[in-house]
């Protein structure tokens, strides 16, 4: 028994007070009652979603932390999902997504930034001319699409001003298929390429990306610009990321802002190399840490060459793309 002013069995006297509250469940809702929807776009923290045929404005719940959501997402929505003026659901799960095509800022950058989420299909829109090809721009869009497990597809745009052939070239041993258009020319090879699946069109400015989306979708209004006639580049006209549904095709466009830089820092080559089959079946010699480059010695694909087992012009291209993860875009 302890003396003085406490004893030693009175400790609710110098214990810090406690909170007599109840203690936290573990239990989380279940939301059996939400609505499924897609995010069609995205801005400054509210999510425009397409449900039941309909548009609804939501924000992200509290419960789904920093997790992101992004256009082309699945989304599972409660509360006022009517749609009507003012009103406002919540996104309180996103469903597993089977694609996820990602960039990071430069090639120093560690953040890796997601664009879209859900897409089969990266339709990498150039012009012919003004402005001219960026073949390094290029070569980057392929390596994400390729690292994202999407289906490229080259779209060259105002062959009423150049020969296609001489860019097409550079990229038929990769064996990427390409179609290619005119303004107010006939769109039936790239409808059907895009026809039942959901497709992401990425370009630079002025290539004509918003021209064809409107062509596509004539009630999707994007703008339109011009290309600076000094510097050869156009502006930006698109100014975040839009899903449509495209009319009579059972698929979906998702139209991007014009980028001037894909920075590719978290891609790895034997990830890459994965979208050759043929050529990857050829690497399997190669010594420990091979990167599959031009300077690697010993490198199964420069064995392969030489027995005549390999294209050397497709080695050639995987390799330009390969390098396309360190070179600028410019």
């Amino acid at each position: 028994m302890g003396t003085g002013r406490y004893s030693d069995q009175d400790v609710e006297h110098y214990d810090r007070p406690r909170r007599h509250t109840r203690p936290r469940t573990k239990d989380r809702p279940t939301y059996d009652d939400a609505h499924d929807g897609v995010v069609v776009t995205v801005d400054r923290g509210r999510y425009t979603l397409l449900l039941e045929g309909h548009a609804v404005t939501a924000m992200k719940a509290r419960p789904l932390g920093r997790k992101g959501v992004v256009v082309g997402d699945r989304v599972r929505v409660v509360g006022d999902v009517t749609g009507a003026e003012g009103s406002l659901a919540r996104i309180v799960e996103v469903t597993p997504r089977t694609t996820t095509l990602r960039r990071t800022a430069d090639d120093d950058d560690p953040v890796e930034r997601i664009i879209v989420a859900n897409a089969e299909q990266l339709v990498v829109v150039t012009a012919l001319a003004d402005p001219d090809p960026q073949p390094r721009l290029i070569d980057r869009a392929l390596v994400a699409a390729y690292d994202a497990g999407m289906a490229p597809l080259l779209c060259l745009t105002k062959a009423d001003l150049a020969d296609p052939e001489t860019l097409l070239g550079t990229y038929r041993s990769l064996g990427v298929p390409w179609v290619v258009t005119e303004r107010g020319g006939d769109l039936a090879a790239i409808r059907e390429r895009l026809a039942g699946r959901t497709s992401v069109l990425v370009g630079s400015s002025g290539v004509g990306k918003s021209t064809l989306v409107n062509a596509l979708v004539p009630a999707a209004h994007r703008d339109v610009g011009v290309v600076n006639a000094v510097t050869g580049r156009g502006r930006h006209t698109s100014t975040s990321a839009y899903m449509l549904a495209l009319p009579d095709l059972d698929g979906w466009i998702i139209d991007t802002p014009g980028i001037r830089s894909f920075g590719l820092a978290h891609v790895q080559p034997e990830h890459l190399i994965e979208a050759f089959p043929d050529l990857d079946e050829m690497t399997e010699v190669c010594p420990r840490g091979c990167t599959h480059g031009e300077a690697e010695p010993e490198c199964g694909l420069d064995e392969a060459v030489a027995r005549a087992a390999a294209d050397p012009e497709r080695v050639s291209s995987f390799r330009r793309l390969l390098a396309a993860r360190t070179e600028s875009a410019y």
